[in-house]
């Protein structure tokens, strides 16, 4: 029988220590939760939270032909991106799906970083070089850095107390590079995947566990907590946000999936005839947000129906919002029931369980 060896990431032995429950995720043995996911779920959306995401992947390109290769292979139009910024963008297949959806930073005048999903780690790189026909000179750094995000309302005030750089200054979707709890060289991007605000910062393995104690100890105040992969599914959830492999994939168009704002057809990208051939004849099915209405927890590949049981779209993410005391999910529906307000039907086991379309994301800022 084989056996795959899980990958570590640097902080291991700390969630261990910290209690946490270590589960198997795209390769890695990654902490899914330390207390309960709705406890570390409302610690971000109401004080402040860290996540370890160091499994996802990084890819630096460089030199003088990057931006040619990154719009080539990128839906999103990274021409208008100045130093400091950082964009959302998707790699469209040759098929009319997603090979994988990723940041854009531009960290330099001709340097680029591009991270990508853990899963998709060696895909990506090899969808990229396969593309690199300008010889553009590529670094897969992924196994060498880390990624911390501190999410929540207090994040910047916890931030700002080991840094000199002004927190308040970096804009969503920007980033600084530069010293933070006492560690060099840090990017510190105003990303992230909750909504609750906060940064992302993407710091070498070997000065990963000295930033995550700074982070922690400067944090203390605040009452910051470790927070895993559990409440960072059920917080990207309530703002709509897709989950690579669920929501979009080989098979789904950006737009179906609702990110025809990350396609811009002022440049030719990988299929972006067709992609534009599909955005002028309009698309069959869409991917749309709901709530329950009667009580239920909807779940992944529940088939979506109609009044009369037709089954008319699916389930790609669900589950009960902490937030909201309530089932949401993700799926795609036939376009005749994405308006907002449509009632539709979770098939959960032999019932149909009433549901209404729901605009996203669902937690209002």
């Amino acid at each position: 029988m084989e056996t795959t060896t899980l990958l570590s990431v640097p902080l291991e032995s700390v969630h261990e220590s910290l209690g946490a429950k270590m589960v198997p995720f795209a390769g890695y043995l990654m902490p899914l939760k330390y207390s309960s996911v709705t406890e570390e779920h409302k610690t971000v959306r109401n004080g402040v939270g860290i996540f370890d995401v160091s499994h996802m992947g990084e890819f630096f390109l460089m030199g003088p032909n990057a931006l040619a290769l990154i719009q080539k292979v990128c839906s999103n139009d990274a021409a208008k991106l100045k130093v400091g910024d950082a964009q959302y963008s998707c790699f469209p297949n040759d098929k009319g799906g997603i090979v994988d959806d990723l940041l854009v930073y531009r960290t330099g005048e001709e340097e680029y970083l591009l991270v990508v999903n853990a899963s998709n780690i060696e895909k990506d790189w090899n969808w990229i070089q396969q593309h690199n026909t300008e010889q553009v000179p590529m670094y897969n750094v992924s196994e060498n850095a880390s990624l911390f995000a501190v999410q929540g309302p207090l994040a910047t005030q916890v931030l700002q107390k080991i840094t000199t750089i002004d927190l308040s200054a970096i804009e969503y979707y920007k980033c600084a590079i530069g010293d933070i709890g006492g560690v060099g060289k840090v990017i510190i991007s105003a990303t992230g995947y909750t909504g609750a605000g906060g940064f992302e910062l993407y710091v070498p393995n070997a000065q990963a566990v000295p930033l995550w104690n700074a982070v922690m100890e400067a944090g203390k105040a605040e009452n910051i907590q470790p927070i895993g992969l559990g409440a960072r599914d059920t917080l990207r959830l309530e703002m709509g946000y897709c989950l690579y492999g669920n929501d979009i994939d080989d098979t789904t168009s950006p737009l179906e999936a609702g990110l025809g704002w990350i396609t811009k057809f002022t440049k030719a990208f990988t299929n972006s005839e067709a992609l534009l051939a599909q955005k002028k004849a309009g698309v069959s099915k869409k991917m749309v947000g709901f709530e329950m209405i009667d009580r239920g927890i909807p779940r992944k590949d529940y088939d979506i129906c109609n009044e009369a049981g037709t089954i008319i779209g699916k389930v790609t993410s669900g589950g009960q919002s902490p937030s909201l005391e309530k089932g949401i999910g993700l799926g795609y529906v036939e376009k005749a029931y994405s308006k907002s307000g449509t009632e539709i039907y979770i098939q959960i086991r032999k019932k149909r369980i009433k549901a209404a379309v729901q605009k996203l994301p669902f937690i209002k800022k």
